[in-house]
């Protein structure tokens, strides 16, 4: 099984350095040494989607499939966010994609082969799912929010897994949330969103974000850069803070930690 490359980090401090704990923290689990890496790291822990404590067969047994944990280059998108159609919003190149069951493509006329997909654990099942699809086995669909995706438009040296060190970096150090929730609450979770802008802290010198905001001035202007999704559906979702990432975004971006490409 092949083990993770050696990051190689920069001379000078990237301008959100002061946010990182970990400044050579590679994002990807591996097969070889996952367990050794939640022990260091302490995610062992913590369960979904924070650590792996109860599910480390779950992330054998996906990671055993895989055939690479290799961290390679610098941009990120998410979910199923389009490129085609929509170069001048976002570029012409996405190297990573993180997703989860519910949100990836399948859709093939959206592959690249260059795009490395980024699984974002939330639950058990998700790996379970993973595991069924590059396995060739049943998709069992119970227990999603919505129907997850039936097949993969990428090829398993494609996808890699994320760590949970990076989502519980963004709820309880970027977010500061709370470790337990009340019991009348639902507990709140970072948007991938969040989570993509806290794996790029990790893993780039220089941060650009495009097309991320939130509008609750007008509930019908639209959530992402793509589709008829409208801020009201964001509004509405009980798992988010949204009131805790904007005021996360407004900080980042008035200290310069990242540049701001998104239009008013």
């Amino acid at each position: 099984m092949k083990r993770r490359n050696k990051i190689q980090p920069c001379l000078s401090k990237p301008a959100f350095a002061s946010l990182l704990r970990f400044r050579q923290f590679h994002p990807f689990l591996c097969a070889a040494d996952f367990k050794k890496i939640a022990s260091l790291y302490g995610s062992d822990k913590f369960d979904l989607p924070y650590g792996i404590r109860t599910t480390a067969e779950y992330f054998r047994l996906a990671l055993s499939k895989l055939q690479s944990c290799d961290l390679f280059d610098e941009f990120d998108k998410m979910n199923n966010g389009p490129v085609l159609g929509h170069e001048e919003e976002v570029g012409r190149r996405t190297t990573f994609r993180l997703f989860y069951p519910e949100s990836v493509f399948s859709d093939p006329n959206h592959n690249d082969p260059n795009t490395t997909a980024i699984l974002t654990v939330f639950k058990p099942l998700d790996l379970k799912w993973l595991l069924e699809l590059v396995t060739g086995g049943k998709i069992d669909t119970n227990g999603f929010w919505k129907e997850p995706a039936l097949n993969l438009i990428y090829k398993p040296y494609q996808i890699r897994v994320l760590d949970p060190f990076i989502i519980r970096t963004a709820a309880y150090e970027l977010l500061h949330f709370p470790k337990v929730f009340p019991k009348n609450q639902k507990p709140k979770h970072p948007t991938t969103g969040i989570i993509a802008i806290t794996l790029a802290f990790h893993i780039c010198h220089e941060v650009h974000l495009a097309g991320f905001k939130y509008n609750f001035s007008d509930l019908k202007s639209p959530l992402h850069y793509y589709g008829n999704a409208t801020m009201s559906l964001m509004n509405k979702n009980a798992y988010h803070n949204v009131t805790a990432e904007q005021l996360f975004l407004k900080d980042i971006i008035e200290k310069n930690f990242v540049i701001n490409l998104t239009q008013d």
